[in-house]
């Protein structure tokens, strides 16, 4: 039973197996429903099933992150959000390191068969068995930050906000983000006429990183109004930050995405020369939840909402 939103990170810490998914459903919809809210489970594509609460049709804010677990990798999967380049570097390297191991089965099986036609298949099979493991292979077992912290971050709104603003928002949870944004994809399409014109702040890795940054995109960077009201949520927090990303390039790969009006919510850490990154996440060096990123988020989302 959660009786509050931390409890995910104990009690649900992995939700990837069809049980494991319903039974965190389960709870966070009674935990949902014991604030107040009504609450269903609604299904989507390719068995995609989304946590909808809130003001589905009028709500001017969707709020959102989503729930299921990636696979365990060996590297962490690294993203530095305003420089594509080097976000390319790291992606190719590691589409290279599959082909070098590929490349090495084909060896080990010629060397054993010296049969060229079946060292090809079992390399080309290989290949095929790593791009599924990334995808659909064993959970990774510790994910406070991906995404953890995005499910506690919306149930501390949700618990946060009077109930007086609560039909200016729409709270989800979506499924199968991990395997290629399904879950907010199918919600889109479902809800095509509602989310033509809300906002979307999607909570995606915000718990590791001192620097919260917010990434509008196109429609909201060219909507005065809105990007006015973003910017108001700027400000420093002690050794935090949260900074809303109003010019150059910046691509942060998420369910926001599938939304016109969509905002992507992320924390990072820097570089030396000042770049932003994000890293641990897909590994079992994602441990890091900090409750100051989440209660500055929070209080944040929620002054958005009561003041829209």
């Amino acid at each position: 039973m959660i009786q509050n939103p931390i409890d995910v990170l104990t009690q649900f810490p992995v939700r990837k197996s069809k049980l494991q998914k319903a039974q965190f459903r389960d709870a966070v919809m009674a935990y949902i429903r014991s604030l107040g809210y009504e609450c269903k489970a609604e299904k989507g594509s390719l068995g995609a099933t989304n946590v909808v609460f809130g003001n589905q049709e009028g709500a001017k804010y969707l709020v959102t992150a989503h729930y299921d677990t990636c696979a365990a990798m060996p590297v962490p999967n690294l993203i530095t959000p305003c420089n594509f380049g080097l976000y390319l570097l790291y992606q190719l390297a590691i589409v290279l390191g599959f082909f070098a191991v590929s490349g090495l089965f084909y060896f080990v099986v010629y060397g054993f068969t010296q049969n060229r036609e079946l060292a090809f298949y079992a390399s080309y099979l290989c290949l095929l068995a790593m791009c599924y493991l990334m995808m659909f292979g064993p959970a990774n077992k510790t994910n406070a930050n991906d995404n953890t912290s995005g499910v506690v971050t919306v149930l501390e709104i949700a618990k946060a906000l009077p109930a007086e603003y609560r039909d200016k928002v729409c709270f989800v949870l979506f499924d199968l983000e991990e395997a290629g944004l399904i879950g907010s994809s199918s919600y889109r399409s479902k809800h095509k006429k509602t989310t033509q014109n809300q906002i979307v702040m999607n909570l995606d890795c915000v718990g590791d990183g001192d620097h919260l940054v917010l990434f509008p995109g196109g429609k909201v960077k060219k909507n005065i109004r809105m990007m006015e009201n973003l910017t108001a949520l700027e400000g420093v927090f002690g050794s935090k930050d949260l900074k809303l990303h109003k010019k150059g390039f910046a691509m942060y790969p998420s369910d926001q995405a599938n939304f016109p009006y969509g905002v992507g919510v992320a924390a990072f850490h820097k570089f030396s020369w000042g770049g932003l990154y994000l890293a641990r996440i897909h590994t079992k060096k994602d441990t890091i939840c900090e409750m100051e990123n989440v209660a500055i988020l929070r209080d944040a989302l929620v002054k958005i909402i009561e003041n829209q």
